[in-house]
């Protein structure tokens, strides 16, 4: 199949409207089915139904590219629910291999908008110099690298919102409002690593500019942007100390939801979770070696997918012998994964990995019971509310 074939005119109105066809004319079947039959015995009806909706929106980047139309980098839109701000760019903390995947890649930094987020009583945006001992969030946001935004408006800014209300001492998250890839026929932008500048840029601003103390971060991500959360610490990780860069130090925390770490799909096996959860939000591309998704011929473009299979920024939890991902000196990490996901076993690979460099104490994990992909940004979900206490718990 051809990479987003109907994201041109008049082929995307045609592909979206048999879509709203197709689920019209499945609702009164599903309606029925899961009345006796459920995907997954724990599972209500009602749970059963918007996951299933969920599943056949999942599909329609693949097809089309961008989805749905949201706040991007180019401006920041005015909410009630945040604060937007503006953050430079930083090319003087550029080095290694990063540098020279820029050069490949034809990327460099620029001015991107994030947005504050605070706990209920304060103000949206800290007051600096910071109080001590303040903690924070950097959300980056999930979506495939190539959907979604840090604004409100965006389906994971439930998880922000909900982050800032757990701690007393963590009242207030920034949310980076990275530049997403897309790829022909779309136009060809923002590769990697682009996101990743990004995501440093808005590390820098907490630290640098409004005066957090890098011990105090907590980088966190979902899906994707728990794949640059990895990627962000990893820099500053090992190239800390550099002569003549001046890096802030790495974090105190690092928050991983549902993160999409081994895009080299080295673990899409016969009986592995990314076949037998097949009743996922995510649909089998984004599991499966027969078509690589749209998102990630995206993300990869000036490297190709081989990329994918050699490179630890990009999958570290990768199977593959050439990835050679190693966590020592990483900081204290909590990681979520959905029992019904498809990148379950990537997940537990992940936290299997960390544990081995870094010591059961330094790594926590919850698995939420057969709960699906980034299930803690759907208010819907049962298992919520328990993986936002598990958090919590880890954050006391």
């Amino acid at each position: 199949m051809a990479v987003a074939p109907y994201a041109k005119q008049p082929w995307k109105t045609l592909y979206l409207t048999s879509e709203v066809l197709f689920v019209i004319v499945s609702l009164p079947v599903w309606a029925v089915t899961f009345l006796f039959i459920r995907p997954r015995p724990t599972w209500s009806w009602a749970q059963s139904m918007i996951t299933a909706i969920l599943r056949i929106a999942s599909s329609v980047p693949n097809a089309i590219g961008v989805f749905l139309p949201l706040p991007d980098y180019r401006a920041i839109e005015p909410t009630s629910d945040a604060e937007g701000v503006w953050i430079d760019g930083v090319p003087r903390l550029i080095t290694a291999e990063l540098k020279v995947w820029s050069a490949v890649a034809n990327v460099v930094p620029a001015r991107i908008p994030g947005y504050w987020y605070a706990r209920k009583g304060f103000a949206r945006k800290p007051t600096s110099p910071v109080k001590h001992g303040q903690r924070v969030f950097l959300f980056i946001h999930g979506g495939a690298f190539t959907q979604l935004s840090a604004h409100p408006k965006s389906m994971t800014s439930t998880l922000t919102s909900s982050l800032v209300e757990l701690s007393d001492d963590a009242p207030h998250a920034l949310s980076v409002e990275y530049r997403c890839s897309s790829t022909s026929p779309l136009p060809e932008r923002h590769p990697f690593p682009t996101a990743l500048l990004d995501a440093l840029a808005g590390y820098n601003y907490l630290v640098n500019i409004i005066g957090y103390d890098p011990r105090n971060v907590i980088v966190t991500g979902d899906s994707a942007g728990g794949n640059l959360a990895l990627a962000l610490t990893r820099y500053l990780v090992e190239n800390k100390g550099t002569a003549g860069v001046p890096l802030p130090s790495p974090p105190g925390r690092l928050l991983l939801v549902s993160p999409w770490v081994d895009l080299s799909n080295s673990h899409a096996i016969p009986g592995s979770a990314a076949f037998t959860n097949d009743v996922d939000v995510l649909g089998s591309c984004y599991a499966g070696r027969e078509c690589p998704p749209y998102s990630e011929l995206a993300y990869l473009r000036p490297f190709g997918m081989g990329m994918a299979f050699c490179n630890r920024y990009i999958s570290p939890a990768s199977l593959s012998p050439f990835v050679q991902a190693r966590f020592e000196g990483f900081p204290r990490t909590f990681i979520i994964a959905g029992g019904a996901e498809r990148l379950l076993d990537q997940i537990r690979t992940l936290r299997d990995k960390m544990t081995q460099d870094m010591g059961a104490s330094q790594v926590g994990y919850y698995e939420g019971m057969d709960a699906i992909h980034d299930f803690v940004i759907f208010t819907w979900h049962p298992g919520r509310f328990d993986a936002l206490k598990a958090i919590q718990e880890w954050l006391a």
